[in-house]
């Protein structure tokens, strides 16, 4: 009886454990590596949060009609390592963005990196390929 009641609990557990794995998701599940994304902006919103930090950006379109983008960057902690301060990227400063479109057609990318006003370049640290910097640039 006793070894039942082990057996189950230690089920449980593991499948506990396994519920916020199965949450998370890989770049090839949202994203389109065929459908690279660029666009100039302005930045409305940087989220620090678990497990991917987000910026919102208002971009112009040819119509003139403004859109407003969301890129998934990598954890707040791999951006920290990358250079990143929360300052880096305030609101209300034109930024280009390169990522990958999500599968959807939604105006959400996987970011790739953001150059600012000055020309320096922020690798976003996430799953996008050649996010982690230009080392880790797909070669071509």
């Amino acid at each position: 009886m006793r070894t039942g009641f082990c057996s189950a609990l230690a089920l449980v557990g593991l499948l506990a454990a396994a519920a916020p794995a199965s949450a998370h998701h890989a770049f090839a599940a949202e994203f389109d590596v065929n459908q690279p994304v660029k666009v100039h902006g302005t930045i409305t919103r940087v989220e620090w949060v678990n497990p991917h930090a987000w910026l919102y950006v208002d971009v112009k379109g040819t119509d003139g009609k403004v859109v407003n983008w969301h890129f998934e960057l990598g954890p707040p902690n791999a951006l920290f390592r990358l250079g990143w301060k929360k300052d880096a990227i305030p609101a209300g400063i034109e930024v280009d963005i390169s990522g990958y479109r999500a599968k959807n057609g939604e105006n959400v990318g996987n970011g790739r990196s953001i150059t600012l006003p000055d020309g320096r370049e922020l690798f976003a640290g996430g799953s996008a390929p050649g996010a982690g910097g230009p080392s880790a640039a797909p070669k071509e």
